[in-house]
């Protein structure tokens, strides 16, 4: 375990910024956490998490599903359609 990482369990382990204070999450009867308020603070408000194991952790990962449709909506403003992205793309990974 790293210095900064917080250790739950075996199986749980929550990375945190320092490790002054020890927080946990209970596993509620219907497999349900509550994320602490100190580690929310650190990643930012998200209402979805990927989840994945990892050897035998379980890894949250906050995901912004309304951002891929932000940036979608900011594009068609600018009057840039797929094809202009395609073609910035391909300019891009020119060697």
């Amino acid at each position: 375990m790293s210095p900064c990482e917080i250790d739950l369990s075996p199986k749980v382990r929550i990375p945190c910024q320092t490790a002054a204070a020890v927080v946990l999450a209970k596993r509620t009867s219907k497999n349900q956490l509550t994320l602490p308020k100190a580690v929310v603070e650190q990643v930012g408000q998200a209402d979805y998490f990927d989840v994945v194991c990892e050897d035998g952790r379980i890894v949250l990962t906050p995901v912004h599903p309304g951002a891929a449709a932000a940036v979608r909506n900011r594009l068609a403003e600018l009057g840039i359609g797929e094809a202009d992205v395609a073609d910035a793309l391909r300019w891009a990974r020119q060697e």
